[in-house]
């Protein structure tokens, strides 16, 4: 009798399942390309992991699939190396920087554009903001070098005109954490600002109405009302955004600095060393296992961020 429950149950849900697909095709095929694409390049990758353990030999059959286990010994080279500390801490350095400046910044701009009562100059801006998240990181180091060059840089210009000395940007190491957030802002804050914006535009306008009737100002509505409601937001993004806190910026690296052997002691991040371990030693194994130790750390801060976030405000939390 409960067989033929269960049964019975199972075969409901595999006909409700096929009901729902077929009255939403059209919404589903519409996802099709976006899943497809994450089973392409997230998840079919994932077959590579077993790199990480063993001594890559390309020779060695389809993928090197008969090259030589050698158990952890990819990852001791890693974290027996000298440098695995000073990457590490660079790493992380540079992605707080990022995400705490990044996220103060787009509150502000977004809560600042809210405050703005002409809807062309609020639409305009937002335009101006958004724009530089389109542009590549190579397009923005011609910016860059246009700013910071020695010899042509519009900095280093205006100092020689004011009777100053000309400051070496690509030989002093200490200025660059400051120059990669005041590019990493300028890119890509418009981005974030955009999805505060929405969040604002989407709270109940009746709650600002009764304030100001109460005798709030408009900052103390800012204050109480606004930036509470972000919240949720907030910490959304938070804990995504935390969950590539080891993973360096390579391409906005790479593209401003290049191989610059001297600004590597403030910006020689995880990502830019596997690079060099893979073009000078062609070590893929090492390479295999640093990207996997990078990918469980993320993992684990992810769930862990969402875990002590569930606990102090269960609806904050992302899962």
């Amino acid at each position: 009798m409960q067989t033929s429950v269960q049964s019975s149950v199972q075969s409901k849900s595999k006909e409700t399942f096929l009901r729902e697909i077929m009255k939403n095709r059209y919404l589903y095929l519409l996802t099709l390309p976006g899943v497809l694409f994450l089973i392409v390049f997230n998840y079919l990758p994932m077959v590579g992991l077993y790199l990480s353990f063993v001594d890559y030999n390309p020779m060695a059959g389809l993928y090197g699939m008969g090259s030589e286990f050698v158990g952890l010994d990819n990852f001791e080279f890693f974290f027996s190396s000298g440098d695995w500390v000073g990457i590490t801490f660079n790493t992380l350095y540079l992605n707080s920087l990022f995400i705490l400046t990044g996220l103060a910044v787009q509150i502000f701009m977004a809560v600042g554009l809210n405050e703005v009562a002409g809807n062309k100059f609020k639409k305009l801006t937002q335009s101006f903001m958004f724009l530089p998240n389109f542009l590549s990181w190579t397009v923005v180091s011609i910016f860059s070098i246009a700013i910071f060059s020695t010899d042509t840089g519009v900095i280093n210009g205006i100092l020689n005109a004011l009777g100053m000395e000309s400051i070496n940007f690509y030989q002093d190491a200490s200025t660059w954490p400051f120059i990669l957030v005041l590019l990493k802002l300028w890119k890509g804050v418009g981005f974030g600002t955009v999805i505060y914006l929405a969040t604002i535009s989407s709270m109940d306008q009746e709650m600002f109405e009764a304030a100001k009737i109460d005798g709030a100002s408009r900052f103390q509505s800012i204050i109480y009302l606004t930036l509470p409601m972000l919240k949720t937001t907030t910490i959304m993004l938070l804990i995504l955004s935390v969950g590539g806190i080891f993973y360096g910026d390579f391409g906005m690296i790479f593209a401003l600095i290049g191989d610059n052997p001297l600004l590597r002691p403030t910006t020689d991040v995880i990502d830019t060393y596997v690079y060099r371990a893979l073009r000078m030693n062609n070590d893929i194994g090492m390479s295999s296992a640093v990207g996997l130790f990078q990918a469980f750390v993320g993992f684990v801060l992810v769930v862990s961020v969402n875990a002590i976030t569930r606990k102090m405000s269960k609806d904050s939390a992302l899962f």
